[in-house]
């Protein structure tokens, strides 16, 4: 005979879902925001991390740049420090400014 509890299919409860944090990436998307305010339209904003967090600004013209050293500091509290100035790796029309994230 068949033991009806053997074919009662049990009952499970699902595990409740991790909730997702989005907070570094609210926080870059906030950093991004300030630094295209003050840039040229057609500058690109980038980031990368390696140990630490450094911003990446690709403009074309050198007088951007010069104006982006001056404007950097200021924005978001001064967390944007060190700047140095490079090229472009594969864009040669394009200058890059550097700086690290003190956040």
């Amino acid at each position: 005979m068949i033991d009806p509890e053997a074919v009662t299919p049990k009952v499970v409860e699902q595990l409740p879902r991790p909730v997702k944090s989005n907070v570094i990436s609210d926080e870059l998307a906030i950093l991004s925001g300030a630094v295209e305010a003050v840039s040229p339209r057609d500058a690109r904003v980038t980031f990368d991390y390696n140990g630490t967090l450094h911003l990446h600004v690709d403009v074309r013209n050198l007088e951007d740049v010069a104006r982006l050293e001056i404007l950097l500091p200021t924005l978001c509290g001064n967390i944007f420090a060190n700047l140095q100035r490079g090229p472009v790796d594969n864009h040669p029309f394009f200058h890059r400014l550097t700086a690290s994230v003190d956040r």
